[in-house]
């Protein structure tokens, strides 16, 4: 997969070029990033070579359309199938900023497994699905639920196999799936008793810090009363 530069550097095609190809409909994104960036799977890449190919022995644009509607593009693989809506990926930085974390927190998730990218482009560069901004508010609950980093990783994994049985759930035998969803239960059920232990703590918190408000309030008050007593006895004296 290749972000729309790297598109253009791997195909030899001009932004110019890149423009009036996508206003004639010859060739389109697979789909936007989260910072609006496109990008571009192997089928499009090969067919933008194609098209190229085409151009460059005298093809004009009319002729490229009625081949690419009667027959196709010679050597490019079958169509894929496509969703009604675009997939959206994001940057590291986009991650980050919607996450309300830094680029380096999600690098040492990363260098933790704690996350791990959907993908890479060509280039380099890791995009995550819009699933990972959930995924890391999470993994930012449970650090505050005192979690450990193990712990954490535990509980990411298993969210992972769940997007994925999700996803498919005849990818794996049923056994597998079984034993995965049972243990995610098991964590949920862990992490329900957590949060019922911390709601009770929290209500204490809350009893307890009205109460002393209160009293510091009124204990402060009676400090000050003393500050003008004795500025009266002072002018008195």
């Amino acid at each position: 997969m290749l972000l729309k530069d790297e598109f253009l550097e791997k195909t030899g095609i001009e932004e110019s070029e890149f423009r009036e190809w996508q206003n004639l409909k010859l060739i389109k994104p697979d789909g936007m990033t989260n910072d609006k960036v496109p990008f571009f799977k192997r089928n499009t890449i090969e067919k933008a070579l194609k098209i190229k190919n085409l151009v460059d022995i005298g093809y004009g644009f009319k002729d490229i359309q009625r081949i690419l509607k009667k027959v196709g593009l010679p050597g490019v693989g079958e169509p894929v199938k496509r969703s009604d809506k675009k997939n959206k990926y994001l940057t590291v930085g986009v991650l980050a900023d919607q996450a309300g974390v830094s680029s380096r927190t999600i690098k040492y998730w990363e260098d933790k497994g704690i996350i791990e990218p959907d993908m890479r482009s060509e280039g380099g560069f890791r995009l995550y699905s819009e699933v990972y901004v959930y995924l890391c508010n999470l993994i930012k609950d449970l650090q505050l639920f005192g979690y450990s980093l193990e712990e954490i990783k535990e509980i990411s994994d298993l969210f992972r196999d769940f997007l994925a049985i999700e996803r498919d759930l005849e990818n794996c035998p049923i056994s597998e799936n079984e034993a995965k969803l049972n243990v995610m239960l098991e964590r949920i059920h862990g992490l329900n008793q957590k949060m019922e232990l911390l709601k009770k703590g929290i209500e204490r918190w809350e009893g307890l810090s009205n109460k002393k408000k209160k009293e510091i309030v009124s204990l402060r008050q009676q400090n000050m009363k003393r500050k003008t007593s004795k500025k009266k006895r002072g002018k008195n004296e």
